[in-house]
């Protein structure tokens, strides 16, 4: 099911901007649940089992990714070594910093982070957003930057 909060969020996700759609989806968080405004929203996300906006943007760039995975190239197409990294994503040498926060780009970071279990499902397309739902479910990330220094397992 899509919402309006994810339409092209894989374009507009990544802005500046995203931080008060999140403040909002905060708000609206602790008016469902009668929260005070000063508490933590973050086990409201997860016991509500609502995807922050952060983590609703990973969910749809990887989605993307893995949707169109054949526009991508994977390491162990390039160097035939079976390595632990083999299932990464080749990411473009890029020296513009606008390139580099662009969705192409962004989601081959954001896809060589995943544990190795999620990114093995990219074949099917439902097992790995259920997994990567599931992930994104018991972390509650809030920003992208939490996202890749978190060890994920």
């Amino acid at each position: 099911m899509h919402s309006i909060l994810t339409y092209g969020i894989i374009f507009w996700g990544n802005s500046t901007h995203a931080i008060k759609i999140l403040r909002m989806q905060k708000k609206i968080i602790r008016i469902m649940t009668k929260s005070n405004n000063r508490s933590s929203c973050r086990q409201m996300f997860k016991k509500l089992r609502i995807l922050p906006l952060q983590s609703q943007y990973i969910l749809s760039l990887l989605s993307f990714i893995v949707q169109n995975k054949d526009q991508f190239t994977n390491n162990l197409e390039i160097h035939n070594i079976n390595t632990r990294y083999n299932m990464n994503l080749q990411p473009p040498l890029l020296n513009l910093t606008l390139s580099q926060k662009g969705a192409h780009y962004s989601g081959i970071r954001l896809f060589n982070h995943l544990p190795g279990h999620i990114k093995q499902l990219a074949g099917d397309i439902n097992l790995f957003k259920l997994a990567l739902k599931n992930l994104l479910w018991s972390h509650s990330f809030y920003s992208i930057q939490k996202y890749l220094q978190t060890k994920l397992i």
